[in-house]
């Protein structure tokens, strides 16, 4: 790249982890070219990740589902813009209308080895061809790419006046207990965890551990059923926190001293927020998709047979069955002595 970009546009549609993934990479550019402007692309979703956030001066919401008109009324905002560069961090088909309704003289894309559906046809600079890693990792090649110190690795998830009044609100309603939140669904239910399994470990968090458990989500029908068969089954029910406010899960995750979930979203935003995670992986490889750089110990893995490999995205079926109660208490337990880890 030949001098400071005026503009650069971020291609980063879905889903909510991969956004939060994204943070460090505009942290890592304002930090290097504080003058530069950076607009972000996205789908309404998780669209409340990015808006307010100190490194990004405006985001453009593209409703992908409209399809045709979504396409066009996407085309016309873009117009309205002059960008020098665009970077495209997503790997599936749809990007590649953002990528060049750009219409950036420089277009990074990953390389036809990582990307797919020609996603590479849309850029004019490629990453360099490697395995798979973490999405992190993955995503942080951009920043050396452009020539941005991607170190220290920065989220700033930042919360408004208001939303720290609610979060201290909800907090008080724990009364000094602490608090676990429970993610019971993801995206995928091959990556979820049986909920009827949940039921004990919520029961020890209670009854034996003297904690409180809260449960998030989102509005879907999974995570509805999900948080249903804990409640019925719980011996003292749990604050139902489902909802589908991405703001409103960010600061009530931040309310939380720990988190346990399989592999989604939601495990993201708490590791960019510092809190402990007890991740629960078994359909999909925690060394690619798990918190970046923290919490391992607190893994119940039963996806890894020998070393860590994060270039392994097969998934494997029937692994999350064999996750037992047990396992999770102990880890929950653990989770709930370990301090939180300092993000920026």
């Amino acid at each position: 790249m030949t001098g400071t970009p005026r503009h650069i546009c971020i291609v980063l549609l879905t889903g909510l982890g991969d956004v939060v993934h994204g943070l460090p990479l505009i942290n890592a550019i304002r930090r290097s070219w504080p003058d530069t402007r950076i607009t972000w692309v996205v789908e309404p979703m998780p669209a409340g990740i990015l808006s307010p956030h100190s490194s990004i001066d405006q985001v453009i919401v593209f409703e992908k589902k409209r399809g045709a008109r979504g396409v066009a009324a996407l085309g016309k905002r873009m117009q309205q813009e002059v960008f020098d560069v665009a970077i495209n961090l997503n790997i599936y088909s749809k990007s590649i209308f953002p990528t060049l309704l750009s219409r950036a003289n420089e277009r990074w894309t990953f390389g036809r080895d990582r990307a797919r559906e020609g996603v590479w046809l849309a850029g004019n600079r490629h990453l360099h061809a490697r395995p798979r890693r973490h999405t992190q990792d993955m995503f942080l090649e951009f920043a050396h790419a452009i020539g941005v110190k991607a170190e220290p690795l920065e989220w700033r998830m930042e919360l408004t006046s208001e939303e720290h009044e609610s979060q201290r609100r909800l907090i008080e309603q724990f009364e000094g207990k602490r608090v676990i939140a429970i993610a019971g669904a993801s995206a995928n239910a091959k990556k979820d965890w049986p909920a009827d399994r949940y039921v004990p470990v919520v029961n020890a968090i209670q009854n034996d551990m003297g904690a409180r458990v809260m449960l998030i989500g989102g509005p879907g029908a999974r995570d509805a059923s999900a948080a249903r068969i804990i409640t019925e089954g719980a011996a003292i029910k749990p604050l139902n926190m489902l909802g589908d406010d991405v703001r409103r899960l960010t600061w009530t995750i931040g309310a939380s001293n720990a988190l346990l979930a399989p592999d989604t979203g939601p495990v993201h935003i708490a590791r960019a927020l510092g809190v402990p995670i007890v991740g629960l992986y078994g359909h999909t490889n925690p060394w690619r998709v798990g918190p970046y750089r923290a919490f391992e110990d607190l893994w119940v893995d039963a996806y890894t047979d020998g070393e860590p490999d994060p270039s392994n995205a097969e998934p494997k079926l029937g692994r999350m069955e064999r996750i037992e109660p047990r396992a999770v208490i102990e880890r929950v337990e653990r989770a709930l002595a370990t301090p939180r880890v300092v993000t920026a």
